[in-house]
């Protein structure tokens, strides 16, 4: 659906940041992974994936974050897809699996391992649309903070997303998420509803 740019509550931010050649900025927090942890180790299913699955539904459920601004204007999608990035065993050559979080959390993890393994390209670049959410992740680190690749494009709507290692805190395990935007779209306050909405998701597994 095609925003009407005229009466948009956002149009003079989005207008201030148009005038920059660079409009991204990056954020990163700590999230209590805890529940998570324990609920993808009782099913026996991956907890990357699930955190894939769990992040592409929080920013689904956050209209800001579903802002893309094609050539004609800021169009509000429908719903994003997880596209990220994944190793086959014993490789050191990743490649990306792209696939929309269709069905339950569990069903999620067995697709996404299927595709995962069954992967015979590095990319599909028909699957490379603005409709996407970009994750990686550096499990062998404790990441703080992380920047992404980019053109410098500054119509460039699609969150990137990344982690490492999970880590013990006070008796609880905590990871940090690093978040790549676009201020033309988001601001501080959507990662705010982002956060709250992955917690509330997390907190709800059973």
């Amino acid at each position: 659906m095609k925003i009407e740019f005229e009466n948009w509550p956002r149009r003079e931010i989005y207008e201030f940041f148009t005038g920059m050649s660079n409009p991204f900025y990056m954020v990163s927090y700590t999230e209590d992974v805890t529940e998570l942890r324990a609920f993808a180790h009782e099913r026996g299913i991956s907890f990357y994936y699930a955190l894939v699955y769990l992040c592409t539904e929080a920013m689904n459920s956050v209209e800001a974050f579903r802002y893309a601004i094609r050539g004609d204007g800021v169009h509000l999608l429908d719903r994003r897809m997880a596209s990220f990035t994944d190793l086959k065993p014993g490789s050191e050559s990743f490649h990306i699996v792209t696939m929309p979080c269709d069905g339950s959390l569990e069903e999620f993890c067995r697709a996404a391992r299927k595709k995962s393994r069954g992967a015979v390209r590095f990319i599909e670049p028909a699957a490379e649309t603005d409709e996407l959410v970009y994750f990686s992740c550096l499990p062998w680190v404790e990441l703080t903070a992380m920047t992404n690749e980019r053109n410098l494009d500054p119509d460039d709507s699609v969150p990137r997303v990344s982690w490492g290692r999970y880590f013990e805190s006070g008796g609880r395990l905590k990871l940090n998420i690093s978040l790549e935007l676009n201020h033309r779209l988001l601001d501080g306050l959507h990662v705010g509803r982002f956060h709250e909405a992955l917690r509330a998701l997390m907190e709800g597994l059973n």
